[in-house]
């Protein structure tokens, strides 16, 4: 997160004056010729040099450009913001409720485990878990830490930081989003974990741990696009990783771990093929995502993605009251999800519905309670209904049923019919 300082011309920077006494003590140097040279110049790392055959004088002058680290890092951030991909606006994405309603969910509350989109192919799912980032809210890191640490929260800490904090040290603290991690089907197995820095190694002599995605996605979003395609070997280190919550790597003598705790969110056509049952259950929800079938409804569709291409800008501030409206109200559920409350006989009655559809372990009865009071929570409410939960259990454990090769039947359809059976 160290700051860049950029500049288009050398003319502010490299300005001839003495170095006062209030000056830092971080200083640039700038060149002059004596009169009379030619003015041919050629130009080494930004400094322009005068040539001339035969011997030259040059004047050094030194003046102050210090920038403090935070202003290095507003500029930093406001450049890359001005410079990065426009993002369609999650408030602006027609019908697909069931999917929204899934990644909202657990953005409100991470500890759902992640949201798998499975659908047909241009049915907007990349774009709408891609929109997902400006919803997400801010968190306090420590400043400069590679594994976005909490600064309150050992569990979730990296191995200098908690060093750190042993000793007593004072931690910068900064408030930034929610960071979301593309995994690229093509990683290696190195950059998704972390390998060792061979640059430092050679220069300084010294064996030094450079993190992965897995270290950038820790606290935040890990997104994988066509997650069914991923190679085993990558599908065993997110299996490790959300299993444990921590990413162990072990190179060249060098043995480290850190928190890698991240939501999940992978999407994918089944056509393409099938996810291993191992990693299917660690999503802690499943959306499908159908095409559109109603014609005004695709029609609306395609006038807003015409007026998005066209004038990306102009579309996003058409936007802008609903985004804030509807970052408001995930504010708002963040904070009222612990007071949020249900009866000891709906736990009940849901734990029925997952032992009389035999799902495998305990996981859906977690995520379909969790789920369920992120909905109260979106909803603006304390306590838990029945509703909530016949809205949200279907997504939690559709894809934990065994899969029974001559059922035709949809395994939602299935969890629905069993809900209202126990339920009544």
């Amino acid at each position: 997160m160290a700051g860049i300082i950029g500049a288009s011309s050398t003319a502010p920077i490299f300005a001839s004056r003495p170095l006062s006494s209030h000056s830092s003590p971080t200083p640039s140097f700038s060149l002059h010729p004596s009169p009379g040279l030619s003015s041919g110049r050629k130009f080494y790392g930004g400094v322009a040099l005068p040539l001339k055959k035969g011997r030259s004088h040059l004047h050094l002058s030194i003046s102050n450009v210090a920038t403090s680290p935070a202003q290095e890092e507003v500029q930093k951030l406001t450049s890359s913001k001005e410079n990065q991909r426009p993002v369609y606006p999650f408030a602006a994405i027609v019908g697909q409720d069931e999917m929204k309603l899934c990644l909202l969910l657990n953005v409100i509350d991470p500890k759902i485990g992640g949201v798998m989109i499975m659908g047909d192919r241009g049915t907007g799912k990349s774009t709408t878990v891609r929109s997902l980032v400006d919803l997400l809210p801010e968190i306090r890191v420590v400043y400069g830490d590679p594994f976005n640490s909490d600064p309150e929260d050992a569990e979730v800490q990296g191995p200098e930081v908690r060093d750190k904090v042993m000793k007593g040290e004072q931690l910068p603290v900064v408030s930034t989003k929610i960071n979301m991690v593309d995994l690229p089907l093509g990683a290696t197995e190195d950059r998704v974990c972390g390998t060792i820095d061979i640059e430092k190694a050679l220069t300084e002599g010294v064996k030094a741990f450079e993190p992965g995605l897995l270290a950038k996605a820790n606290r935040g979003i890990l997104y994988v696009d066509e997650v069914n395609l991923l190679d085993d070997h990558l599908v065993d280190v997110l299996l490790d990783s959300a299993a444990s919550g921590w990413n162990t790597v072990e190179r060249e003598g060098i043995s480290i771990s850190h928190p890698a705790r991240f939501i999940l969110i992978g999407s994918g056509n089944p056509e393409e093929g099938e996810l291993r049952p191992q990693l299917l259950d660690r999503f802690g929800m499943h959306a499908q995502v159908g095409t559109v079938r109603d014609a005004e409804l695709r029609v609306k569709i395609v006038e807003e993605r015409a007026r998005f291409d066209k004038n990306p800008k102009e579309f996003r501030e058409s936007y802008i009251a609903e985004q804030e409206k509807l970052q408001q109200q995930i504010d708002s559920a963040r904070s009222a999800l612990s007071s949020v409350t249900i009866d000891h006989d709906l736990r009940v009655k849901i734990s029925k519905v997952c032992a009389e559809l035999n799902v495998d372990g305990l996981r859906g009865d977690i995520v379909s309670n969790r789920a369920a009071r992120a909905l109260a929570a979106l909803k603006g409410r304390d306590k838990v209904t029945t509703e909530d939960i016949a809205t949200v259990i279907p997504n939690c454990l559709r894809h934990r049923l065994r899969k029974d090769p001559l059922e035709s039947i949809d395994s939602g359809v299935l969890v629905i019919e069993k809900f209202y059976e126990v339920f009544g």
